[in-house]
């Protein structure tokens, strides 16, 4: 177990994917400094499960993922951070607030990448890469479908959970997955879903 200054959040942030803030609050700005100071470019990021966490008072899920700090520069009062997703934690107690968020954390074993998954890493990418497409017809989805991701099997598994286009609930469900595999069927699972809107004909006009 270790001691983690914690940015509760109201998205999730999965392994192997970019996290970009603007930190403006009194103790989030404390937070940073402390930990360049310190040298440690890590803080956990949880996902606000009720509430709002300006100011505290929020509840939050006890599953969640360390941010590595890679650029952090300031500007009238604003701090601009770029970091990305690496280990996965769970919470073993949260600590006081004050002066910001922390938490005692376990971390959760890495998933384990296995080359006999490659033809269903395959077939998710393009179900999810599709979904992207099809929805992005509709709206903003964020990600576009030719984005470029890892080379590295596992972390392209990962950022594959990432763009498909869900809501925070059924990425905090992939976050808790146990297996390579499981967080590949779950991902083409849960965007099979969301894409089922998309998909769907368009009413024909009566009359």
């Amino acid at each position: 177990m270790a001691e983690m200054a914690m940015f509760p959040l109201g998205s999730v942030l999965l392994p192997a994917m970019p996290l970009q803030l603007r930190v403006f609050e009194e103790r989030y700005l404390l937070m940073l400094s402390q930990l360049v100071a310190a040298e440690d470019a890590r803080f956990g990021v949880v996902l606000i499960e009720r509430g709002w966490e300006v100011g505290g008072g929020d509840h939050r899920f006890g599953v969640g993922t360390v941010a590595e700090i890679l650029q952090v520069a300031a500007e009238d009062g604003v701090v601009g951070l770029a970091a990305q997703g690496a280990s996965r934690f769970e919470i073993v107690e949260w600590l006081d607030d004050a002066p910001h968020p922390r938490a005692e954390v376990r971390v959760l074993p890495d998933l384990v990448w296995d080359d006999a998954l490659e033809p269903l890493r395959v077939e998710t990418e393009q179900l999810v890469r599709r979904t992207l497409a099809e929805a992005s017809e509709f709206a903003e989805t964020g990600w576009s479908p030719d984005v470029e991701l890892s080379d590295a099997p596992m972390d392209r598994c990962w950022q594959l959970a990432g763009i498909a286009p869900l809501g925070d609930l059924d990425q905090l469900t992939l976050l808790r997955a146990t297996s390579a595999e499981e967080l590949l069927t779950k991902t083409a699972e849960l965007t099979r879903d969301a894409g089922v809107p998309f998909s769907l004909p368009w009413p024909q006009d009566e009359g």
